[in-house]
């Protein structure tokens, strides 16, 4: 495998991650309203997309394979969970 398909292979494994991390924060923005002390929108991105890639990594681990349902279920449990503490979202 040459590098550029390494790249895209890469790229094609974290992107259910950054996408899903983009839009849990964009609709927290929009939905939880005005919040003190919740980090600014790319520091909430930058936690839900690492959660998110850690997810997929035990995933592949455990499955041996990328792709698995499980693993998705489990990546939108885990980054709502951490979008909702991030938004601070047991303050009501």
């Amino acid at each position: 495998m040459d590098l550029l398909a390494f790249f895209n292979h890469l790229l094609n494994f974290v992107a259910p991650a950054a996408f899903l991390a983009l839009v849990l924060v964009l609709a927290g923005r929009y939905l939880g309203g005005k919040r003190t002390g919740v980090p600014r929108w790319w520091a909430q991105w930058a936690l839900t997309f690492g959660a998110g890639v850690g997810v997929s990594v035990v995933g592949l681990a455990v499955f041996g394979r990328d792709g698995a349902m499980v693993t998705y279920a489990a990546l939108v449990v885990v980054c709502g969970t951490v979008q909702w503490l991030a938004m601070r979202g047991w303050r009501g």
